[in-house]
C-alpha cells in the first residue's frame, strides 16, 4: 500500500524560502499524478503544483514562478520548492498521488495536467507539513 510522508515545513519570514519533500513508499506505478495541495484555516484545498507520468507540470496562478516541483524518480521523492514566500502562502501542505489507471489516463488526455491539481481525482496523501509565513 502507498504512504506518503512530507517534510520540510516550518516558519519562515516573508521573502524566504523552504523546500518540501515528500517520499513515497509502495508506489503505485499505476497513477498519473504527483502533486502538492495545501490548505489554510477556513479555505478549500487548492492544489498548488502537478506533476504528470510525461513530466509536464501545472502551477496554480498564486505559485506561479515563484514554487518550483521537482521529483527524484530513484528514490520516489518529489519537492516543492518554494521561494518568495508570502504570509498567504501559510498552510498545511500535502503531498499527493492520483487519476489512476485507465480513467486516470482518460482523464489527463481529455484535461492536461492542470487535472492534477484538482484534489477529487487524488487518492493517496500524506498527513501534511506545515508552513507559517510572517510578515
Amino acid at each position: 500500500q502507498e504512504q506518503l510522508v512530507e517534510s520540510g515545513g516550518g516558519s519562515v519570514q516573508a521573502g524566504g524560502s523552504l523546500r518540501l519533500s515528500c517520499v513515497a513508499s509502495g508506489y503505485d506505478y499505476t497513477s498519473y499524478c504527483m502533486a502538492w495541495f495545501r490548505q489554510a484555516p477556513g479555505k478549500e484545498r487548492e492544489g498548488v503544483a502537478a506533476f504528470d507520468r510525461d513530466g509536464s507540470t501545472s502551477y496554480a496562478d498564486s505559485v506561479q514562478g515563484r514554487f518550483t516541483i521537482s521529483k527524484d524518480k530513484a528514490n520516489n521523492i518529489l519537492y516543492l520548492q518554494m521561494n518568495n514566500l508570502k504570509p498567504g502562502d501559510t498552510a498545511m501542505y500535502y503531498c499527493a498521488t492520483g487519476y489512476t489507471g485507465a480513467s486516470g489516463m482518460v482523464a489527463i488526455q481529455a484535461l492536461g495536467v492542470k487535472i492534477c491539481r484538482e484534489p477529487v481525482g487524488m487518492q493517496t496523501w500524506g498527513k501534511g507539513t506545515l508552513v507559517t509565513i510572517s510578515s
